[in-house]
C-alpha cells in the first residue's frame, strides 16, 4: 500500500499502539496526503496549521458537547463533568465561568504565585540530589503542579496523592477509543473527586476568609459575574477542569522538556551555556512535544477547510478533530519542524490553543515550565538515561509515563 493509500484509509477509531507511542509519521501522512481527512464514522480530522487555526477562531465552530458525548458517556459523572467544565462549553456559559475563573491568573496572583514555584522547586531539586537516580516524571514532573493546583483549591495534604490518578481517568476517557473499563474508572474518578470538593466547599463557606490555601476556591464560591454566582455543579465541575488543565499541561511540557534535551545533547549544552535561552526553548518543547495533540470542535454551519487549490466542505453538525500536535510541524509554517531548535524564532506554536478558547492557565503553565526545567538543566550538570522512557499511551494528550535517570 502507498503512502496516499494509507492517509485515504486512516481511521481515528482505529488507531494502534504504533501510534500511540509515535503519532508524528501518520501525521505527516495526512498533511501530505488527505489533510481534511474523513473518517469512516463521518467526521473530519484536520493535520494543517492553517485549518487547525480556522478551527479555533472560525464562529460556526462550536466546543459544545451535549450532543456528541451522550452516546461514550452516558449520563453518567464523566458526562456530568466534560459537558459542564469551561472547556467544552460555548458563550454565554463560557463566557462567565472564563471571568470568574481569571481572578486566579491576574498579574497580581502570577507574581504571587512565583516565589512559591521557585521555593517547591528548589526543595523537590534537593531531594532529587540526594537520590542520585530518579524518575523524571513522578518525582519531578508531576510534584509541581499538583502542590500549585492543590493549593488554589485548598486540597489537604492527604488527599493530594490521589490528583494525578483522577486527572489520568478523568481525561483519558476523552480519548477517541476508550474502554468500557476505563470509562468506568473516570466515572468513579469523577464522583470521587466531586465528593471531595463538595466538603472542601462546605468547609470554605463557613469560614470565608480562610487563609493562603484555597484562595481560587473562595474565588470561586463567592466571586460573582453580572450578578450570579457559579451554580453548584458548574463549581464543582470547574474545579475539576483546573486540576486537569493545570496539572496535565505542566506536568507534560517539563517531563517532554527535559526528555527532548536528553535526545539532544547539543540544544541542552546550548541551554547550559545560555540559560536566558529557556523562554524560547519552552516553546519550542510546546511546539515540538505539544502536552495537547488532539481537540475538537463541531460546525454549526458548512465550512470551508484546505489548501487553496483544494478546498473541502465540512458539513454542518460534522464532528471535528483539530490536530494540534501535527499543526506545530507543519513544514508550511516552521523551518525544518522535525529538529529541535531552542532559539526558534518566529514559533508561532498553538500549543495552548488560540482565541477565545486560549488556555486561560497558559501564563502560569509557562512560568512553571521556564522556573522547573531551567533549575533542572543548571542543577544537573551531568545526567543520563538508566532505562526505556514510556510515554502514557494517550491520543489526546502525549507525555511521558517514565523517564528514568541518574546524576552523578
Amino acid at each position: 500500500m502507498d503512502d496516499r493509500q494509507r492517509a485515504l484509509d486512516f481511521d481515528v477509531k482505529k488507531i494502534d499502539q504504533a501510534f500511540l507511542d509515535n503519532p508524528f509519521p501518520t501525521y505527516k501522512l495526512m498533511r501530505d496526503y488527505d489533510p481534511v481527512h474523513r473518517n469512516p464514522d463521518g467526521s473530519y480530522f484536520l493535520t494543517r496549521y492553517e485549518d487547525v487555526v480556522l478551527s479555533f477562531k472560525h464562529p460556526s465552530m462550536s466546543s459544545d458537547k451535549k450532543i456528541d458525548f451522550k452516546p461514550k458517556f452516558g449520563d453518567g459523572p464523566l458526562y456530568v463533568h466534560h459537558t459542564t467544565s469551561l472547556v467544552f462549553n460555548d458563550p454565554p456559559a463560557h463566557t462567565r465561568v472564563r471571568k470568574l475563573l481569571s481572578e486566579a491568573f491576574t498579574p497580581r496572583k502570577l507574581a504571587e504565585l512565583e516565589p512559591v514555584i521557585e521555593g517547591i522547586i528548589d526543595r523537590l531539586l534537593d531531594r532529587l540530589a540526594t537520590q542520585g537516580t530518579f524518575d523524571v516524571v513522578s518525582d519531578y514532573a508531576l510534584a509541581l503542579p499538583t502542590e500549585i493546583i492543590a493549593d488554589m483549591l485548598g486540597v489537604p495534604e492527604e488527599h493530594r496523592h490521589k490528583l494525578h490518578n483522577y486527572s489520568n481517568l478523568i481525561l483519558g476517557a476523552l480519548d477517541p477509543v476508550v474502554s468500557s473499563e476505563k470509562i468506568a474508572k473516570g466515572h468513579e474518578a469523577v464522583e470521587e473527586f466531586g465528593g471531595l470538593l463538595e466538603e472542601l466547599i462546605a468547609e470554605r463557606r463557613k469560614t470565608p476568609k480562610g487563609g493562603e490555601m484555597g484562595e481560587v476556591l473562595a474565588a470561586l464560591i463567592f466571586g460573582e459575574v453580572d450578578g450570579e454566582n457559579l451554580s453548584p455543579i458548574e463549581l464543582i465541575q470547574n474545579c475539576i477542569f483546573l486540576l486537569n488543565a493545570g496539572h496535565e499541561t505542566t506536568a507534560n511540557l517539563v517531563g517532554n522538556g527535559i526528555s527532548i534535551l536528553l535526545d539532544y545533547p547539543d540544544q541542552m549544552d546550548r541551554l547550559r551555556g545560555d540559560p536566558a535561552l529557556i523562554k524560547t526553548a519552552v516553546e519550542e518543547f510546546l511546539r515540538f512535544q505539544s502536552p495537547l495533540q488532539i481537540g475538537n470542535r463541531k460546525a454549526t454551519e458548512d465550512v470551508e477547510f484546505g489548501p487553496g487549490n483544494a478546498k473541502t466542505s465540512i458539513p454542518a453538525g460534522s464532528f471535528i478533530y483539530t490536530v494540534i500536535g501535527s499543526a506545530n510541524r507543519d513544514p508550511e509554517i516552521f523551518v525544518e519542524p522535525e529538529e529541535v531548535d531552542i532559539g526558534r524564532r518566529p514559533n508561532p506554536q498553538i500549543a495552548f490553543g488560540i482565541g477565545k478558547h486560549t488556555c486561560m492557565g497558559n501564563t502560569l503553565g509557562r512560568i512553571e515550565g521556564h522556573v522547573a526545567i531551567g533549575k533542572f538543566v543548571k542543577r544537573f550538570p551531568n545526567i543520563r538515561l538508566v532505562g526505556e522512557k514510556k510515554y502514557h499511551g494517550r491520543a489526546r494528550f502525549r507525555g511521558l509515563k517514565i523517564l528514568p535517570v541518574e546524576v552523578f
